[in-house]
């Protein structure tokens, strides 16, 4: 049962959702970072959103993904974001391993998050976003 499993508090993993500059504009990106000294073993994050946009509730699919081993103090790339769905609240629920140990944490960007007042330099990647911790 799921009462009886130990989730120990999540340290040292981080949400980033930062944008690349392109040519043909701004390509917005959702990545993991991992600033433990220990690697992360079976990642599994799940995405949705959802909310009220132009007066209708709303909801994204929901997208799965697993990253098998993400190294120590490493970053990985999860997913492509469109902007268009900023406007919504953005929900990353993510579990992995350390050792035999879960941990579980849920990081909600909410609407507003990306307002460009908001946006900061992420040493980690390189680029400009936002950092949920």
């Amino acid at each position: 049962m799921k009462k009886d499993i130990d989730f120990s508090p999540v340290t040292g993993v981080k949400l980033a959702i930062a944008k690349t500059e392109t040519e043909s504009g701004e390509d917005w990106a959702v990545y993991i970072i991992n600033l433990n000294l220990i690697e992360l073993k079976n990642v599994m994050i799940t995405s949705k959103g959802y909310g009220e946009l132009e007066g209708e509730q709303r909801k994204t699919s929901t997208l799965r993904h697993l990253i098998e081993e993400l190294g120590a103090q490493s970053i990985a790339k999860i997913e492509p974001i469109d902007p268009a769905v900023f406007e919504l609240t953005n929900e990353f629920w993510v579990s992995y391993y350390i050792l035999d140990q879960i941990f579980d944490k849920k990081f909600i960007f909410t609407p507003g998050s990306f307002h460009p007042s908001l946006q900061r330099m992420i040493p980690e990647l390189g680029l400009e976003g936002v950092l949920h911790s």
